[in-house]
């Protein structure tokens, strides 16, 4: 799949999305109240239960190392009414993750729980569990990821909103045009503050730019590729091609600086209506400067060497060829001027979110929950039924 995804970074196709009329469009990014209104879920029909007995129940039940329902911790989730409850249930989500019937976690018992956090304060949770998905078993939809990311931004927080993306880009979740518009918006929002990033960082967010970047075929895109494959390229130098695709969803193949170039040659050579933001340029032109020292022997860590096979030593070899490279399709687009004075987060301002396609299939996927939900919960019936009759029999 990695592969398959870099191959279309590389040799993009010849049907994209056309810049964007920026005089028509007005400045939104950030989603809208309807978007986020948590009333369409709040009325659902729901069981109330006490969490005490709930609690009690799940206990007893894990006491006789007997599997606890989907549908008992998808209620105490639902029932959630305070910040401390919040806690409790992080327990038993975890108690669950853990336990025999660990795979049945539900996709509205996901979404729930986020929408809990984040109507309770507990945002820090949600970006807890979430980064520990393997230990809660907190795998959101797109539209959970969307009013997460969302919450994050609109208080200014482009760090925890960054966060999110990663996650997102771990499950190459980027299907949704809302999604990849948020992430790249958070995104630029976070590199603007000019951070000081760990290599780690540097990775995670060249992904984020990348995977997201490649899903929109005009300048948004072009620059946000540009810069991902810049700050991998950068990952790549110091530190070798197996620190970039170790646990990521990227090529194993060295040369994401050659991409990086590629990705100017093709906006140069085969595109009419594309432009690439003097800031990716500028970006991408900083990291350049700052291989190129590394290269000759300054700021270089004793123990990264280490980390450099052959194939490494080769590619930082090619590194003066990738920045004349560089410095003469900056010329060349800027004598086509295709070169916009907007920076990305600019960019991203100024293009609009169509919310109507995510608000409908998210009713239908809260109707499909409720059904799957009511089949459930009949079937529990049918069983606790039988068992009854069984217990009956037995003690005549």
């Amino acid at each position: 799949m990695a592969a398959s995804i870099m191959q279309r970074c590389l040799f993009p196709g010849r049907r994209f999305i056309k810049c964007i009329d920026y005089k028509s469009v007005a400045r939104r990014c950030l989603l809208s109240p309807a978007y986020t209104d948590a009333t369409i879920w709040e009325q659902r029909q729901k069981e109330p239960h006490s969490l005490g007995q709930l609690a009690v129940l799940m206990d007893r039940t894990y006491e006789r190392k007997l599997p606890v329902s989907s549908l008992a911790i998808g209620r105490f989730i639902d029932n959630i009414s305070s910040r401390e409850e919040v806690d409790q249930a992080e327990y038993y989500l975890y108690k669950f993750r853990h336990s025999p019937n660990c795979w049945f976690l539900r996709d509205w018992t996901v979404h729930s729980w986020i929408r809990q956090c984040l109507k309770y304060g507990a945002r820090d949770k949600a970006l807890y569990t979430l980064k520990n998905k393997v230990q809660f078993g907190i795998f959101p939809d797109d539209f959970t990821f969307n009013i997460l990311i969302d919450s994050f931004i609109k208080d200014k927080d482009f760090k925890g909103a960054c966060s999110v993306v990663e996650e997102v880009m771990l499950q190459e979740s980027f299907e949704q045009i809302s999604t990849q518009i948020l992430s790249l918006h958070a995104l630029s929002k976070y590199l603007a503050t000019q951070p000081e990033l760990s290599w780690q960082e540097e990775r995670s967010i060249g992904a984020s730019l990348l995977l997201a970047g490649m899903k929109q075929e005009n300048s948004i895109g072009f620059s946000a590729r540009l810069m991902g494959l810049a700050l991998i390229g950068k990952v790549e130098i110091s530190r070798g091609i197996h620190a970039v695709f170790h646990e990521m969803p990227l090529i194993w193949s060295s040369g994401y600086l050659r991409r990086a170039v590629a990705v100017l040659q093709a906006v140069s050579s085969d595109f009419t209506d594309v432009q690439i933001s003097e800031d990716a340029l500028n970006f991408m032109e900083k990291i350049l400067q700052d291989l190129s020292a590394i290269a000759d022997g300054a700021n270089t860590q004793n123990d990264s060497e280490t980390h450099l096979d052959e194939e490494d030593q080769l590619e930082r070899l090619k590194l003066p060829q990738y920045i004349s490279s560089f410095r003469e399709l900056k010329e060349r687009l800027q004598t086509q001027d295709k070169i916009v004075s907007r920076s990305l987060e600019s960019l991203l301002e100024l293009m609009p979110i169509s919310e109507d396609s995510d608000l409908s299939a998210y009713r239908r996927r809260m109707q499909d929950w409720e059904d799957e939900q009511q089949k459930l919960i009949q079937r529990e019936a049918e069983s606790r039924e039988k068992s009854q009759r069984d217990t009956l029999r037995a003690t005549q």
